[in-house]
């Protein structure tokens, strides 16, 4: 997300670096740059003119042209403003209320309603919570098979209402049974249109007067980019929406609606659908999404997932084999399964500090279709094997490779992969990150 921004804010900067002692000149034209890659990227025209305005003002006063690193001064207000533009903080959702608090949610046709129900479902059950799905959208029969379906998959409890009731009582009712049952979070996906309607916004307005949702969240399509931005406003203006759920956010690379959202409509993004899984919604923070767009990375989140997905009792585990040298294929697999877990090679690389654009040789380049993959091949050797593969001949490989339903090419090449890392370690045991860095492109 944002790759293209991201690079086009760093030419800007690396160019400030070069002059050394800014001149208000000097910034003028940086910040034009600055404008320019903004509207391409999709940003609010009038989002664009503030924010530059605001940080023209800060810019070519005492801070940056008095200061000793004015180019790092420039950048530093750039992150403090997009901050600002992206809400200042993380807001989370306001469950402060008597169970079943009741949460509602809204948006066109197409925006990823059903599945961010299931999704925000899944992440509050993690919280400790006990949600509840509704399926009020009677309009389109299969979204009430696909929140059953979501819900059986998460383990869920979903409402099963009658299509021939209103939305309303549909809501009504299964209120009623959540409280019944216990559950203490309701989560009401609500029908969507093509385009915004008066019957749309009459049904969705009935809903919320008389349910009174502590939240109505918006959930708008990331890579629609203005027209999110369009629909957010709209809906709230009818609504009083409390914030946005942005979906599809790791398929934009340009990313408008995300730096314009709050801006336009006064409201945050809660947020963010970053992938197709089930688990890929994350809450939103402007600080750390800032960073990313800066090529700072983000290592709090990196964090965040690491202690989400890493078992400590098998780190300390595997610390111990690290430092004995007896790292097995056993370790290799249990270590590919963890990083699937947190994403991609390239995400994980987009959180740490100056990494993010760094190109991977292409033989560590895996998909999670080569992670299946490796795995399958793993699974097919012996236990003799796995801990010893320098046994793996011609014979054992063809074995190996037919039981995977693979070519002996792929089981090379994962033993050429595994004999990497374990080099790699080898060599961050000796020398921390800068022996790591040896052993990555040596």
């Amino acid at each position: 997300m944002f790759d293209s921004l991201t690079d086009k804010l760093s030419s800007v900067f690396k160019k400030l670096r070069g002059h050394g002692k800014l001149s208000e000149q000097n910034i003028t034209e940086a910040l034009k740059e600055v404008r320019l890659a903004l509207l391409e990227a999709d940003v609010n025209f009038k989002v664009v003119k503030d924010f530059i305005e605001r940080i023209h003002t800060r810019a070519v006063g005492q801070e940056v042209l008095g200061s000793l690193t004015p180019a790092q001064q420039v950048v530093k207000i750039v992150h403090e403003e997009l901050i600002s533009l992206m809400g200042g903080s993380g807001t989370g959702l306001n469950l402060s209320f008597k169970p079943p608090i009741p949460i509602m949610l809204v948006g066109l046709q197409g925006s990823g309603k059903t599945t961010t129900a299931g999704k925000l479902g899944k992440f509050l059950k993690e919280k400790g919570r006990k949600p509840y799905l509704v399926p009020a959208d009677v309009r389109r029969p299969a979204a009430i098979e696909q929140l059953k379906k979501l819900g059986e998959q998460l383990g869920i409890p979903v409402f099963n209402p009658d299509p021939k009731e209103s939305p309303l009582k549909i809501c009504q009712k299964a209120i009623k049974w959540a409280d019944e049952e216990g559950g203490d979070v309701v989560l009401i996906d609500t029908a969507g249109r093509l385009h915004i309607d008066e019957g749309l916004m009459g049904e969705l307005e009935e809903i919320r007067k008389e349910i009174i949702p502590r939240e109505i969240l918006l959930v708008a399509d990331a890579m629609t980019g203005q027209d999110a931005v369009n629909v957010a406003k709209k809906f709230n203006d009818v609504l009083d929406i409390h914030g946005v759920i942005l979906t599809k956010l790791d398929g934009d690379a340009r990313g408008g609606a995300a730096l314009s959202i709050k801006a336009v409509t006064g409201k945050p993004i809660k947020f963010i659908g970053v992938g197709e899984k089930l688990d890929a919604l994350e809450l939103f923070y402007p600080d750390r999404m800032a960073s990313r767009i800066l090529g700072m990375g983000d290592v709090l989140s990196l964090i965040e997932k690491a202690q989400e997905t890493i078992d400590e009792k098998k780190a300390e585990e595997l610390q111990k084999k690290l430092l004995k040298d007896t790292f097995t294929l056993e370790d290799f697999r249990e270590q590919l399964q963890q990083i699937k877990k947190m994403g991609s090679i390239e995400q994980i690389l987009s959180m740490i500090p100056g990494m993010g654009r760094l190109k991977l040789p292409k033989d560590l380049q895996g998909s999670e279709r080569d992670l299946v993959r490796v795995e399958a091949i793993i699974n097919s050797m012996t236990k003799e094997e796995r801990r010893r593969p320098e046994i793996l001949n011609g014979s054992r490989r063809l074995r190996i490779a037919r039981g995977s339903g693979t070519t002996v090419q792929d089981v090379n090449q994962l033993l050429k992969q595994y004999l990497q890392t374990k080099k790699m370690l080898r060599q961050f045991k000796r020398g921390g990150m800068r022996g790591l860095a040896k052993g990555l492109f040596s």
